[in-house]
Formats: structure tokens, C-alpha cells, sequence
């Protein structure tokens, strides 16, 4: 999820604040990937394993990868019975090792995605597939420029922000370059409930903090106090907070 060498995860509030990541999106693995057993799968980008363990019950072999050695640790406590490895994506050392990758939410870490997808076609053997979700287009545009209109406000340098958010186009094009015929793409908003008067303020915490992390510490309390103002005439409802998710599904083979 993270490169490798600066790990911001903390993986009891990932599952504590964010699980929605993860429940919305369960259906990927039952009607995209559609593992099969005896099927060895890469589960890219794991996070804690949830949904690696709902692959395995299918009673195929799963290996769960991710950058971050917090949430990898936190996979094996939760999964003991599953294999887990932190690596980076961009240097995978797979080679024709597997029948799919799988990959939720994980993607738009990891720039650039070239050579991630390289990589995940080295992984598999030929006619093996690639199911994945990801943020696509404008996904969480409102959190965005709230946190970039906080930091001009404040008269704080501009932060580039640490994902990556391909029109559906631009992942056709990335796919077909790595060797991947595409048979599905699906581009969708997905209102997303932040949990908790405070879901704006953890939100950034849990998924932000890379891309704050240039600033000291009364700088970022301030952008995220600021951002949580001018964000709260678009995304709360009266009752909660619900993020503007956008999401892009795709099912590429291997040619």
C-alpha cells in the first residue's frame, strides 16, 4: 500500500475506522476474480488479509503481499493459516507463479503504475487474469481540494498527494502496454460513510498522513481543521460524513 521505506499504516484503525474498504468491496472477489480451488492467487496490496481469507475459502492458495510490514503483521496475527510477505509492488519477484492477481484498493499507491503492471504480468502465467479495484477519475476530489484550499489559506507550501486516480481509458491503455487484454472496466461512484463526527479528521489521518507529513505538527492539526470546515458544506449529510468515493473495477487475462 505504502512504499517501502516510510509505513504510515496503523492496522487497528484501519480495520476500526476504514473497514469499508474492504466490505464494499467483497463482491470483487466473488463476481470478478472468481477464484476457483487448487487456483494460486496474489492478493496485491493485502492490507490485513480480509480479503485474502475470503479468497482462500474458496480453497484456493493464497499469498498476500503489501509494503507495509504494520499491516503485513497485522495479517498473519488475524490469518495465521495464509502466506504473507511485505514487498514492494514494483519489484515483484514472481515469475509465471500465478493463475491471478487480485487487487482491492491498493493501486493508486503505487506510482508510477507502469511497472507495477509489468510486474503483476511477469507474475502470471499466460492466460492468467488480473481482477482489481482502485480510486478512478475524481475520486475524493471534495477531500482533495479541501485539504489544498487549507493549505493556501494558511499560506502553507502546495503537497502533491500521494495517489494516482486513472480515467478508465488511461488503464485500458496502461493494461494493453503491459500485456493484458481487457474483457471488463467498470467506473462507478461509491458514497462512502466515514464513521463518527470525526470520520473527515480520521480519514485523513488513516489515508493522508504521507502526503501531510512534510508539515509539523501544529501545520497538519491546522490543514485538517480547516480542510474539515470547507469540506463539511459537500460531504456532510446532517448525519455522517460520506466521502466521495469514485471507483474503477477491472478484469484484464494475460495475453
Amino acid at each position: 500500500m505504502t512504499d517501502s521505506t516510510t509505513d504510515h499504516w496503523n492496522a487497528g484503525q484501519y480495520r476500526e475506522r476504514h473497514a469499508f474498504v474492504y466490505e464494499s468491496s467483497r463482491d470483487l472477489v466473488s463476481d470478478w476474480l472468481r477464484p476457483a480451488a487448487g487456483e494460486r492467487i496474489l492478493d496485491l496490496g493485502c492490507g490485513s488479509g480480509e480479503l485474502s481469507a475470503q479468497i482462500a475459502e474458496s480453497g484456493a492458495q493464497v499469498t498476500g503481499v503489501d509494503a507495509s510490514a504494520a499491516m503485513i503483521a497485522a495479517a498473519q496475527a488475524q490469518h495465521p493459516g495464509l502466506a504473507f510477505e511485505v514487498q514492494d509492488a514494483h519489484t515483484l519477484h514472481y515469475q509465471a507463479a500465478f493463475e491471478a492477481v487480485f487487487s482491492n484498493a491498493a493501486l493508486h499507491w503505487m506510482v508510477p503504475l507502469d511497472s507495477v503492471f509489468a510486474g503483476v504480468a511477469r507474475t502470471l502465467v499466460p492466460g492468467g487474469r488480473l481482477a482489481l479495484e482502485m480510486g478512478g477519475g475524481a475520486n475524493v476530489l471534495a477531500v482533495r481540494e479541501s485539504v489544498e484550499q487549507a493549505l493556501s489559506e494558511l499560506g502553507l507550501p502546495a503537497l502533491k498527494h500521494p495517489w494516482t486516480f486513472p480515467s478508465s481509458g488511461q488503464l485500458a491503455t496502461l493494461l494493453e502496454a503491459a500485456g493484458f487484454t481487457v474483457e471488463r472496466l467498470h467506473l462507478f461512484e461509491r458514497p462512502s460513510v466515514l464513521s463518527g463526527e470525526d470520520g473527515f479528521r480520521a480519514w485523513l489521518v488513516g489515508f493522508g498522513s504521507s502526503w501531510l507529513s512534510p508539515l509539523s505538527e501544529v501545520e497538519r492539526a491546522s490543514v485538517i481543521a480547516r480542510a474539515e470546515e470547507l469540506a463539511r458544506h459537500r460531504l456532510w449529510n446532517g448525519e455522517a460524513w460520506v466521502a466521495d468515493y469514485v471507483r474503477l473495477r477491472a478484469l484484464g487475462v494475460r495475453t
